[in-house]
């Protein structure tokens, strides 16, 4: 077989007429997208060419020390005559280095299995050499050029660099890390086709029935990018690679390949067997392509592309979407907190805000004082201490309403004030059921809180082609969260305190349920899902993704179990049929063939096991958060060693970890896991930023008496107790999962961003249900003391 590695090369250089050679082998062979993702120099997230021949190397991404990228060192012969081996210059320091990568390369790995299995390695091109060598750096035949390669038939691997783009490269100005800068469009047209013409003269010069491999092995821009992968030829089965996409059980998508699977699928069609170092999976024939190259090649073009549009926006995203998130906090708390001048008032008359004095709430729902006047609705209720295990009816009268609809209807008795009214200025009643005002800060609430979900469902629209790709994603997810808000005020469930909540958590959760166990393709390129060109994560559950789909399942079953609470139905019934869906939730996020997340599951049963232990009138004590933890570790560890007992070529990220804690390899990577969430935590200040503030305005803001009575957070809770223990399990959740997941502060900034904004509708709503009620009369004068009535006669 022949293994041809052309540094740079991407889908978008292919052209009938310039790449004949190319288009030809794409027409007879599969093809994909390639993920070239290895060890980046300082300060740049590329791939280097020696970098690219170094992980092909070894099946594992390995680098090269220092900044920049130095092109691969010409071999030295090994000795004379034109069959002479050759051996690769300072072999033993790049060995030596990759044990400082975090990832313990082991180079050498694809020649030694040859040379052991008895078989004879021939290199052409330096950074072929640095492919094709044994752990000693050595090929047993190596030329400089085609030409000099001579009869191709005794070799059992032909490991060819066609380095005309990473040549051309190699020769522009370098910025300050030492990087070239980027080829103009016609050097690079230039280049891209002297390697087509090299690649049929290779073609022309092996054997029949030998398969070729063509792989875009690195980047030769200052940005990184998707390359070409086409397999042609025999393959592992002794039938021709077929025309359509190439898949791997690596990436589990179609169309895309990593590089280190070009290593697992050069030792599969050499018939030898991928020792556990070699961390990619053998190529597959995939799902159909377009019937034409030309199609093949736009649909693999525009999938770089999506990349590189991605690329560009995200950062700027993430920026809009912080800015905005905390202009929404503050205008959402002058909404509910701004002060008023005050007039004379008649004797003895109350606003709700002195109400709410005599029984100050804090964010749990407790009251910490209680004055001797309870002439307003106690916003704790007795359905409030039913989350806190003070009662077993937990939810019922008033708080039951709070998703029945009744909240509003007429009670009889004296009158009384409630923390739905306030006093203006002139002595008018402030009514937050006609505040507009509110009802404003409640619509776009929602919609904020539809925002993440919406990052994904946007991958439905092709906004990356749109002639301004930010303003695009930019709108897309605005409408899409238009779409979802729309539906939450759209029927009856509107007047529900949990109503639009609920809408918009449940949304959330199902669609990204039905997104993990369809493929997970809506978190491809997705401003907040995976980047294929980083390679970090193809399937699953990306970690943020996880925070919006745990978030939204907690809070949907918090609104789902205040309804079924409100219509009579037993608080066991409830929180059986919560656990039943929580738990199918949590198998999701773990099961190896969906979610596949291992960070994700301890803390996804902490939260959910939070979120039921208050809801079924219980208190979370220590004794059952050490339950609860081991529980978690223990679904995940079971679910680990499943994935282990499958075949090796089957296995996750799950079943290789459990590999590498019996090889003692698990603290590297621990430890590399454990860099990236502190380096995520310190370094990305604006989630931390957004993270503080949500938590603040959550706890200092919704949780304090408003302008418009007691506080919004515990009028809330008294109206839907379920909310408590639904807004508590969740943020356990996103404070587990940060400490466990290596993409830290992102997790529970995501988290807050769905659960604070719909908590804040929730508060709205809740406020508009209480009715302003008129003052009592005034009380007669007190008698006079005897200060007050002068000297006795």
């Amino acid at each position: 077989m022949a293994l041809v590695g052309v540094p740079g090369l991407e889908w978008s250089d292919l052209d009938r007429t310039r790449t004949p050679n190319l288009w030809r082998l794409v027409e007879q062979g599969g093809s994909a997208s390639l993920s070239t993702r290895a060890v980046p120099p300082p300060e740049r997230g590329i791939t280097c060419p020696i970098a690219g021949w170094l992980t092909v190397s070894a099946g594992q991404r390995a680098g090269t020390e220092g900044k920049g990228c130095p092109s691969p060192a010409a071999p030295q012969p090994a000795g004379a005559g034109a069959d002479a081996g050759a051996t690769v210059p300072n072999w033993a320091a790049l060995t030596a280095y990759q044990s400082d990568t975090g990832y313990d390369a082991r180079l050498g790995t694809l020649g030694q299995l040859v040379v052991d299995g008895g078989g004879k390695v021939a290199a052409v091109g330096p950074g072929a050499a640095v492919g094709g060598a044994d752990r000693s750096g050595n090929v047993a035949k190596y030329a400089s050029t085609l030409d000099a390669l001579g009869d191709a038939a005794p070799y059992n691997l032909i490991v060819v660099e066609v380095a005309d783009l990473a040549n051309a490269w190699a020769g522009r100005p370098l910025d300050e890390y030492g990087v070239p800068a980027p080829l103009p469009a016609a050097a690079r047209q230039t280049a891209v086709a002297q390697a087509d013409r090299q690649i049929g003269a290779l073609v022309g010069k092996l054997p029949p029935h030998t398969t070729i491999l063509v792989a875009g092995t690195s980047d030769v821009t200052p940005n990184a990018h998707l390359h070409v992968a086409i397999a042609a030829g025999p393959s592992p089965s002794g039938r021709p690679y077929p025309h359509g996409y190439l898949t791997t059980t690596s990436t589990r998508q179609e169309a895309l390949v990593t590089i280190t699977d070009l290593t697992a699928t050069a030792i599969q069609l050499l018939g030898l067997t991928a020792p556990r170092e070699v961390v990619g999976r053998p190529w597959q024939p995939g799902g159909p392509a377009p019937a034409t190259p030309q199609g093949t090649v736009t649909e693999l073009a525009d999938g770089d592309l999506a990349s590189q549009v991605l690329r560009e926006v995200r950062g700027p995203f993430f920026t809009v979407l912080v800015t905005v998130q905390l202009l929404f906090y503050a205008w959402a708390a002058l909404a509910l907190r701004r002060r008023r001048t005050t007039t004379t008032r008649p004797p003895n008359h109350h606003t709700a805000v002195e109400a709410a004095d005599d029984r100050t709430t804090d964010a749990l729902g407790h009251r910490a004082a209680e004055g001797p006047d309870r002439r307003s609705v106690d916003a704790r209720s007795p359905a409030m201490d039913g989350v806190s295990g003070r009662a077993a009816d937990g939810v019922s009268g008033r708080a039951a309403d709070g998703m029945s609809g009744n909240a509003a209807g007429s009670t009889s008795g004296p009158a009384t004030y409630e923390p739905g009214a306030a006093v203006s200025s002139t002595g008018t009643h402030l009514d937050a059921s006609t505040s507009k005002l509110l009802r404003a800060v409640q619509v776009v609430a929602v919609v904020s809180g539809a925002i993440a979900v919406s990052t994904f469902l946007a991958q439905l629209v092709p906004w990356w082609t749109l002639p301004v790709p930010m303003l695009s994603v930019i709108v897309t997810i605005l409408a899409i969260a238009g779409l979802i808000t729309a539906v939450a005020f759209a029927g009856p469930w509107r007047a529900h305190v949990l109503g639009p909540l609920t809408t918009v958590a449940a949304i959330t959760s199902l669609a990204l349920l039905v997104d993990v166990m369809t493929g997970s393709t809506l978190q491809v390129n997705a401003v907040t899902g995976y980047e294929p060109v980083t390679g970090g994560r193809f399937y699953g559950f990306s970690n943020i993704a996880f925070a919006v789909y745990a978030t939204g399942t907690v809070l949907g079953l918090a609104g789902v179990a205040q309804w079924l609470l409100g219509k009579g139905v037993s608080r066991g019934v409830v929180v059986a049929a919560c656990t039943v869906y929580g738990g199918f939730a949590v198998f999701a996020d773990g099961w190896p063939s969906w979610g596949a997340d291992f960070g994700g599951v301890p803390a996804f049963v902490i939260g959910l096991s939070v979120f039921l232990i208050l809801l079924s009138g219980k208190r979370v004590s220590v004794l059952r958060l050490l339950v609860v933890g081991l529980v978690g570790a223990g679904v995940i560890g079971a679910l680990s060693v499943f994935d282990w007992l499958r075949p090796e070529d089957q296995r996750t990220h799950l079943g290789t970890f459990v590999q590498q804690v019996i090889d003692g390899q698990a603290w590297t990577v621990v430890g590399r896991k454990f860099s990236a969430m502190i380096g995520v935590t310190v370094g990305n200040w604006s989630l931390t930023l957004l993270s503080l503030v949500a938590l603040a305005f959550l706890f200092l803001v919704l949780a304090r008496p408003s302008r418009w009575g007691a506080s919004a957070l515990g009028q809330a809770y008294a109206l839907a107790p379920a909310l408590r223990a639904g807004l508590f399990g969740a943020l356990t959740c996103a404070f587990v999962g940060f400490l466990m997941n290596d993409s830290g502060i992102a997790i529970p900034a995501m988290a807050l961003t769905v659960a604070v904004p719909l908590t804040l509708a929730a508060c709205v709503r809740a406020l508009q249900l209480a009715r302003p009620t008129p003052p009592e009369p005034p009380s007669e004068r007190a008698a006079p003391t005897r200060s007050e009535a002068g000297p006795r006669s």
